[in-house]
């Protein structure tokens, strides 16, 4: 791995972080001190579901979407939150409150089907209800230069195996992509789905630009990200072309520029695939004006 490795989720050290409260099954308690069991589903199989939050200007954007995820997510893996929607939100202020954090920090929200009587796999061993989660950590990016990518054997799977839409806490795949770049001397994977195609990164969505227009994969075989289908929405209420697309490493390799998006980092420009530079390895006037238009939808959003 290079000494210069660099992470979408790399962020400024601050030491806040050390004395941090978590929100731990109805309770606010210090970081020591937020321990779960080692019989509790998430740890020992990954049997979970969890979001990611970012908190502006003292507001959680576009809460209402990571809500609707989360639900749609308890639903499809047959967890009961033992929450409401709104219960959950307290939660989360609750947290955010006992923080005193009012901006630039981030939250996982994760929940797990809780407590295994004996350490097999079947969900009907889970039986004292879910483990709900918050960890909140102030967090501002800092990403010195663009992203390295390398493309890697690993892909984002068939729906019938594990959908890759699911925000589950099962994300070895995407942890062996990541290993792989690494060794490969990336930052991060660039990761094809089941047909060859460019689909997206081991944490986050992919964008290129050609020509003045905006590609990203068919959503098909990837988490279909909130930041993602909000660069969407923001290139079509701004009269910037953008499609949804079959697109192979041909077009990527000679694609003028590269971004990520995720909640964390918004937009991430990429300056290498595959020891290919990508346009001038900088960030590009595209990404230039959709961080731009992204940063005012914030500003709206989050007044």
């Amino acid at each position: 791995m290079q000494e210069d490795h660099v992470s979408t989720h790399q962020a400024e050290e601050d030491a806040r972080n050390e004395e941090i409260l978590i929100y731990l099954n109805g309770k606010i308690v210090p970081k020591a001190a937020a321990m779960v069991s080692v019989y509790d589903s998430g740890f020992m199989l990954g049997d979970g579901i969890w979001e990611g939050l970012r908190l502006y200007n003292n507001t959680w954007a576009f809460l209402d979407a990571h809500m609707d995820r989360l639900f749609e997510a308890s639903l499809a893996v047959d967890l009961d939150i033992g929450m409401t929607r709104d219960q959950v939100i307290s939660a989360l202020l609750e947290t955010q409150k006992a923080n005193g954090m009012t901006h630039d920090a981030h939250a996982r929200l994760m929940i797990t089907r809780g407590l295994k009587v004996r350490p097999f796999q079947h969900p009907s061993l889970s039986q004292t209800g879910p483990t709900v989660a918050i960890i909140m950590e102030h967090s501002k990016p800092s990403i010195p230069r663009p992203i390295r990518l390398a493309t890697v054997p690993h892909q984002r799977g068939l729906p019938m195996t594990q959908d890759p839409k699911l925000n589950s806490h099962s994300k070895l795949n995407c942890i062996l992509a990541c290993i792989a770049a690494e060794k490969a001397g990336a930052d991060e994977a660039l990761m094809l789905d089941v047909h060859g195609f460019v689909n997206t990164t081991n944490a986050c969505n992919f964008f290129i630009v050609r020509k003045g227009e905006v590609w990203t994969s068919t959503g098909d075989y990837c988490m279909n990200g909130i930041t993602r289908q909000k660069v969407i929405d923001l290139c079509r209420a701004n009269g910037i072309p953008v499609h949804e697309r079959n697109y192979s490493l041909v077009d990527t390799y000679g694609a003028d520029e590269a971004f990520l998006t995720g909640t964390f980092g918004a937009q991430t420009p990429v300056g290498d695939i595959d020891g290919r530079q990508i346009g001038d390895g900088q960030m590009g006037p595209m990404t230039q004006r959709i961080r731009a238009l992204y940063k005012d939808l914030i500003e709206r959003e989050c007044a």
